[in-house]
């Protein structure tokens, strides 16, 4: 997975648990998509302190998920999901029987609703 994926990724699940300002400036520079300079000059300070923030957070952020995995599990559960699903619409195809049809549709739409 690209290291900014990643990083957007973890900042999603763990970057409450940052400094308001490692939050910001991460989010600034990998959702939102700003320069170094574009973020040091909102904040009024230099862009090495920018990026001293963004180092430290991430550092921060891989701690994290290498401590609690949550997103190594998620990711786990989304393909486990996915794999179910293509085995529920073999099911489907392979089986003409309606009410084990409605049950299968009832299952995949409560699957696919947490993919």
């Amino acid at each position: 997975m690209e290291k900014n994926v990643k990083v957007s990724m973890l900042c999603q699940i763990y970057g409450k648990l940052l400094t308001d300002k490692q939050y910001n400036f991460i989010n600034d520079y990998y959702n939102n998509d700003y320069s170094l300079s574009e973020i040091a000059e909102n904040y009024g300070i230099t862009r090495q302190a920018v990026r001293d923030n963004i180092v430290k957070g991430e550092k921060k952020l891989f701690e994290y998920e290498e401590k609690l995995e949550i997103m190594k599990k998620t990711l786990n559960q989304e393909q486990q999901m996915v794999k179910i699903l293509s085995e529920l619409a073999k099911i489907q195809t392979k089986y003409s029987d309606k009410k084990i049809a409605s049950i299968l549709e009832n299952v995949k739409k409560e699957l696919n609703f947490l993919v």
